[in-house]
């Protein structure tokens, strides 16, 4: 009775740090449970090729006792058609204790073979179970940290200053001013490099009327040379 409640209250304290571990990092205890299914389906899967080794020797037995009985029978049925009853007594004593190991080996095949089947539904739930918790796994490590900013976030919002300061509406137009200052240089020096561009355009719009009238010039002198060359062609034809 003593050691029953010694044990009992060790069992609890045990209780106590499991659950205080779980809520510390429940992610940890989903691995933990996860990489247990995959060790215990690694343990399974071993146990379930050997049990199936087992199963194919049992067939392999069977199949070869089959193969005997047909062979006893073929002897049996070759004696008769000699004639030679002995024989075939003999033969078929023989036949019979190899029908009755056949028959119990046949039993045993089909128990086995069931109950490799049993652990293969056994073991493919579980694998299904397996991806369903890996999923659960993923989700819920995504959702917990996605939880944790959230929780973050709204405990720095709250240490936010939600009033504006007194003095922001001076820093602002300090801000505002030097705007203001910074636009006016860049105005009066757009206005500076605009000096002289008008006289320079006009001279070079005059420059281009002389041009033109220095063209007009040198054309109208070759078409004057050009008649009197011609004119002078006539007089000579003529004379």
């Amino acid at each position: 009775m003593f050691i029953s409640k010694i044990w009992n209250a060790v069992a609890a304290q045990f209780n106590k740090l499991a659950n205080f571990v779980w809520r510390a990092d429940p992610m940890a205890q989903l691995q933990y449970e996860y990489d247990n299914l995959v060790d215990q389906l690694k343990d399974g899967r071993v146990g379930l090729e050997q049990y199936q080794a087992l199963v194919q020797r049992v067939t392999s037995q069977v199949a070869s006792e089959r193969q005997q009985v047909a062979g006893l029978e073929h002897k049996i049925r070759a004696y008769l058609t000699a004639g030679d009853r002995e024989s075939a007594g003999r033969v078929a004593l023989e036949l019979q204790r190899a029908k009755a190991e056949l028959q119990e080996n046949e039993g045993q095949l089909a128990i086995h073979e069931q109950a490799y089947g049993n652990v293969l539904l056994k073991i493919q739930y579980a694998n299904r179970n397996l991806t369903k918790l890996r999923d659960k796994i993923v989700k819920y490590d995504a959702d917990l940290k996605l939880s944790r900013a959230e929780a973050e976030l709204i405990q720095v919002v709250a240490r936010i200053q939600t009033k504006v300061p007194t003095d922001f509406g001076q820093v602002e137009q300090a801000i505002q001013d030097e705007i203001d200052r910074n636009r006016a240089k860049v105005k009066v020096a757009a206005d500076l490099s605009s000096e002289g561009v008008v006289e320079a355009q006009r001279e070079i719009d005059a420059e281009k009327i002389l041009g033109e009238q220095a063209l007009r010039d040198f054309e109208q002198g070759t078409k004057e040379s050009s008649d009197t060359t011609r004119e002078r062609g006539k007089v000579k034809q003529s004379g």
